[in-house]
């Protein structure tokens, strides 16, 4: 049986304010939510919840609600209101009586969903390009994937080796009354069975875990790091997968991780000190010599490409709505450059990772087919490629590829 919920104005307030940052003013749903989040010290874990969960839902399915609630973006106070009667008639609750929502056609709304749910731009909520793009890439496969790409991502840790193990972890969630699931494919993997907010944990300020999906995981091992290398994390960014390596080469040899966005890097120094890292030096590419200072000196190069994103829908939904055709033909091109340029870096007898959180063979398979093609792909062989469908996994979508470079 349904339990019947109750709406609390300040929350669908906070709710509708969110909404109209992330669909008028193009900003990032998380970074929205964060700031959301801190706006009353009295709301409880069960408020922000429903704020961010019903905020996310709305904006996974705003093209199935907007055309529902018959109205378009930009979107007025009005128009919030609207969309919000339409998620709360969707998920089958009563619809409070206030004067914003009077006169919702609730009969109305239930008939147009039944009609929309026949078309897969409404029924999976994605722009018409996006929706050939995977239909021509991906062919029968897109609609499996798309669908499990619209499912909420589970939360998932990765034990922190560096200062603990997968058992004491799990006890001391345990104790916090937070239930897990290990998983064998990521052996340091723990998958939280209800969502909760780990990083007011104490276990989490004394760096245990990182919050990382299990296909993201897998990434790291990949690439076949030993104690005393010296490895490139080309594209850190902020760094999970840097603290991976670090964890897997057990604080020894030296992990440079470079990337091209300051701040970045500075978040990555702030996880490796709570994480208890000391291998990491971070560089920051502020000229093309940061790279070719590199040319031939690291054992093993990981290259986690700017990409769509595509695999990752399932944590930001919101990127549907900000991709475009142009976007995914800059970022291929970026991709294929930093390959190239990049893989310089390998030594002889080294070994190098392409991966990337996209699931379009356009960014995956094909830029290492033109790779290994190239001038810039002399020398190195394809050991073994895998994409991680999220139908079959039921986690995020990934693309890995190891390639060796001969003596």
């Amino acid at each position: 049986m349904k339990t019947e919920v109750r709406f609390h104005r300040n929350l669908v307030f906070a709710t509708l304010d969110s909404l109209k940052l992330i669909f008028n003013e193009q900003k990032q749903a998380d970074k929205v939510l964060k700031q959301t989040l801190k706006r009353d010290k009295r709301w409880g874990s069960r408020d922000r919840g429903f704020i961010a969960e019903t905020t996310y839902d709305i904006v996974r399915w705003q093209r199935l609600y907007a055309k529902a609630a018959d109205v378009k973006a930009p979107y007025s106070r009005e128009d919030l209101f609207r969309l919000f009667a339409v998620w709360a008639v969707h998920k089958g609750h009563s619809l409070p009586n206030w004067p914003q929502l009077e006169g919702t056609p609730v009969r109305r709304i239930r008939g147009k969903f039944d009609e929309l749910k026949n078309e897969r731009v409404y029924r999976e909520s994605i722009p018409d390009w996006l929706d050939a793009m995977g239909l021509e890439q991906l062919g029968g496969q897109w609609e499996e994937e798309i669908k499990a790409l619209n499912q909420q991502a589970d939360v998932v840790l990765r034990t922190n080796t560096l200062r603990t193990n997968k058992t004491q972890l799990k006890d001391a969630l345990e104790d916090a009354e937070i239930r897990t699931q290990s998983k064998k494919i990521a052996p340091d993997a723990l998958v939280l069975e209800e969502r909760t907010n780990v990083f007011s944990l104490p276990i989490f300020k004394e760096g245990w875990f990182e919050v990382q999906d299990v296909s993201s995981q897998q990434v790291a091992p990949l690439l076949d790091v030993q104690p005393g290398m010296r490895v490139v994390d080309a594209c850190a960014g902020a760094g999970g997968k840097t603290l991976h390596l670090a964890a897997l080469m057990e604080n020894k040899g030296q992990i440079i991780a470079t990337d091209i966005y300051d701040f970045k890097l500075a978040e990555l120094k702030r996880r490796a000190r709570r994480a208890g890292a000391h291998n990491i030096e971070t560089r920051f590419i502020d000229s093309p010599k940061v790279i070719k200072k590199l040319y031939g000196k690291a054992d093993r190069v990981l290259i986690d490409a700017p990409c769509s994103g595509l695999g990752v829908l399932k944590r930001n939904p919101d990127s549907k709505w900000k991709l475009s055709p142009e976007f995914m033909e800059e970022v291929q091109a970026l991709q294929a450059d930093i390959l190239s340029r990049y893989s310089r870096m390998v030594k002889p007898g080294g070994k190098m990772v392409y991966a990337t959180c996209s699931i379009l063979p356009a960014e995956n398979q094909l830029q290492i087919e033109k790779f290994l093609a190239s001038e810039a792909g002399e020398g190195f062989k394809k050991e073994t490629d895998k994409t991680l469908w999220p139908s079959k996994t039921g986690y995020d979508g990934f693309y890995m590829c190891l390639l060796t470079k001969s003596n």
